[in-house]
């Protein structure tokens, strides 16, 4: 849907240019139709289990590039977090003994939660064996050759197209682990609203698009194709 939308934007912006240089004597631009694009309309593409086992596994955890970009990976998958909220993290923002997390959010806003067992073990593994002790950022993620300051949220993106390549896996950005978590939660049960709770979401209806990836709960909603098999 984006890509037509663009492909008739610019064909649009062509066509006025063509009739304002004078390559062309009547002004097409109108003629042109708006690209369809419904809301909701396209489906979340998760990463599949079996895919993100084998990104995980990609990491080499004796090194600390590997440490640092598992535990990207996890916080990502596990906790739905978006590439920004993963760079923003400081070290203050973990709770160890609450097994709490606060994640600062789209609009200045702070959200505080569970951190899952595993989650937390690969933040551990990195900030034990991997982070550079010299580093003064208060990042939880740090570049590792000096300065050793905080990682942009294209860095967090490209760890997950780096592991995709290591992995064989098709390229998928750090958004995309976000749908997996929450195709995973649905999976094992949660609900829209749990789902929506964990990843944030202001508008109740941002969450409604996962709905439809639970295609075994929407097929008794399927209307009897004309002249089928009933």
């Amino acid at each position: 849907m984006a890509s037509a939308k663009a492909t008739v934007t610019g064909l649009r912006s062509l066509l006025r240019f063509l009739y304002l240089d004078g390559q062309i004597t009547v002004p097409l631009g109108g003629a042109v139709p708006s690209a369809t694009c419904w809301q909701l309309a396209a489906l979340p593409r998760a990463v599949s289990p079996a895919d993100l086992a084998r990104l995980m596994d990609s990491c080499d955890r004796d090194s600390a590039a590997g440490r640092r970009d598992f535990a990207i990976l996890v916080l990502l998958a596990r906790l739905g977090l978006r590439a920004g909220e993963v760079a923003a993290l400081d070290l203050g923002d973990i709770s160890w003994r609450q097994g709490e997390i606060t994640v600062h959010g789209k609009g200045s806003r702070r959200d505080i939660l569970p951190l899952p067992v595993d989650a937390g073990e690969a933040m551990a593994g990195w900030l034990t064996g991997g982070r550079p002790q010299e580093a003064a950022c208060p990042a939880v993620f740090v570049r590792l050759r000096p300065p050793h300051g905080r990682l942009a949220s294209t860095s967090v993106s490209y760890v997950v197209r780096r592991a995709c390549a290591r992995a064989g896996v098709t390229a998928a950005g750090a958004h995309r682990l976000r749908h997996s978590a929450a195709a995973g939660m649905l999976a094992a049960g949660g609900t829209l609203a749990e789902i929506g709770q964990v990843l944030r979401h202001a508008q109740p209806g941002t969450t409604a698009i996962y709905a439809k990836t639970d295609v075994l709960a929407l097929s008794p909603l399927a209307r009897p194709w004309p002249g089928g098999p009933r």
